[in-house]
């Protein structure tokens, strides 16, 4: 009678997680930071949120551009460095075959073990050069679109973080009550990413909002003491 099945679980959208990260961290902290900062030195809030929509646009663009440039840079590295591996695997396969037994004398098998494995990659330089990428220069091939992905992902989390701060400034008429209401929608989610991130990348909900929480805040605390100190 056969067991029940085993099913296993692993999180495999990491890139993403890092982008929505990058992009929701930076839009939460740096428009809560401009509006919190001008809260005071102006009265009107149609200016404060004049200045926030135009921090979130320009904000937005430069993240998500820096996201692409980032994510072309790596596409170009791997293309760089497998095109080396795929000339020493050629015309330095004695020099290659030594590394791939240091990288299994690592784990306790010896040359004679790794024969067969050695006589397998001789056949398939293929399969040679994609094991010396992962387990010798710790590279993954970066997945098609992922630079564009990236720029659209941490902008539009960007964007998403940053009218969270800014939306009590659309919505009610005094600078100070809409502060006050910034702040705690700030907090609030913050709490709120940091416990999906959590869950997701498996380090638990409740400890994910916490840390956020307390980076986040603290970061979002020296950000308008700054903004406050500059514009006083």
């Amino acid at each position: 009678m056969a067991g029940p099945q085993h099913h296993e679980r692993h999180f495999n959208a990491s890139d993403r997680v890092r982008d929505v990260v990058i992009g929701m961290a930076d839009g939460l902290t740096v428009p809560f930071a401009l509006a919190a900062g001008l809260t005071g030195a102006i009265a009107a809030t149609r200016v404060i949120v004049t200045a926030g929509v135009a921090e979130i646009a320009a904000g937005a663009i430069a993240m998500g551009l820096g996201g692409y440039l980032a994510a072309r840079g790596d596409a170009e590295h791997y293309a760089s460095e497998r095109a080396r591996e795929q000339r020493e695997v050629k015309d330095l396969a004695q020099h290659e075959e030594r590394e791939v037994v240091e990288i299994f004398e690592r784990y306790g098998l010896t040359r004679e073990a790794c024969e067969p494995i050695l006589a397998a990659f001789r056949r398939d330089h293929e399969a040679w050069v994609d094991f010396m990428m992962r387990y010798e220069l710790g590279l993954e091939e970066p997945r098609a679109g992922r630079a564009l992905q990236s720029a659209i992902t941490i902008g539009g989390a960007y964007v998403v973080g940053g009218l969270v701060p800014l939306l009590p400034y659309m919505l009610l008429s005094g600078v100070e009550q809409a502060l006050a209401v910034s702040v705690l929608a700030t907090l609030v989610a913050l709490a709120v990413f940091g416990g999906i991130k959590g869950r997701m990348t498996g380090t638990g909900g409740l400890r994910g909002a916490l840390q956020t929480m307390v980076v986040g805040g603290l970061a979002s605390a020296v950000a308008f003491a700054v903004a406050r100190l500059v514009g006083a």
